[in-house]
């Protein structure tokens, strides 16, 4: 009896299920940074609906967390010295995969290969071609990518001069935007302010929601 086999099936396993550890971005920055910006004051810059956006709001606070860290600060009561706004979206697309199934020759149940060491029996061993796979069908998969795309600047709050515009795409099964965002964030500022029209990526790896 001859074992089939599906090509690919590994590999989209391994696709699939990666996906669920790692969030890989691709991270482009332009930037015009100063040198010298002993003023690090901020506000956020959005419209009136998005005050009372409860999702849109956590996202500020996710990226202000990754701010602070870089030595900026709110700038509360004070005037600002610097703008920052965010966009983010999410898109999916269907892929589907075809692939062929292939037979194994060398597959005949728990006992061997038929004829094994019997008299009367063709041999294997002696033709090269014996082993060759034979493609017997056809598999189809079908399953969702989602592209999340996330963008920050941030620009000087007196003349709208922008210093900072970092763009983040990700694409991957997880469909859950809040879950992905602190990812994507964490990956726009890394190695800030960087080389400027520098595309690299980011890997991070998914921390467990207990």
């Amino acid at each position: 009896m001859k074992r089939i086999i599906s090509l690919g099936l590994a590999a989209l396993t391994l696709l699939l299920g990666g996906c669920a550890t790692v969030i890989r971005s691709d991270v482009t920055a332009f930037n015009e940074w100063p040198a010298d910006l002993p003023n690090k004051s901020y506000v956020f810059e959005h419209m009136a609906a998005q005050s009372n956006d409860l999702e849109y709001r956590n996202y500020e606070n996710l990226v202000g967390a990754e701010l602070q860290r870089l030595g900026f600060i709110p700038a509360g009561d004070t005037a600002p010295q610097l703008k920052v706004a965010l966009r983010y979206d999410i898109a999916a697309r269907d892929v589907r995969v075809v692939e062929p199934v292939v037979a194994d020759p060398m597959w005949y149940g728990p006992y061997g290969p038929y004829g094994w060491g019997r008299p009367g029996f063709y041999s294997p061993f002696y033709d090269p071609f014996w082993y060759a796979p034979q493609v017997v069908g056809q598999r189809e998969y079908n399953y969702q990518l989602f592209q999340r795309r996330l963008n920050i600047a941030i620009t000087r709050a007196g003349n709208g001069q922008k210093l900072y515009d970092v763009t983040v795409t990700s694409e991957g099964k997880m469909n859950s935007l809040p879950a992905v965002m602190p990812y994507l964030i964490r990956s726009a500022f890394t190695d800030f302010p960087g080389k400027s029209g520098a595309t690299h990526q980011v890997k991070l790896k998914v921390e467990d929601q207990k």
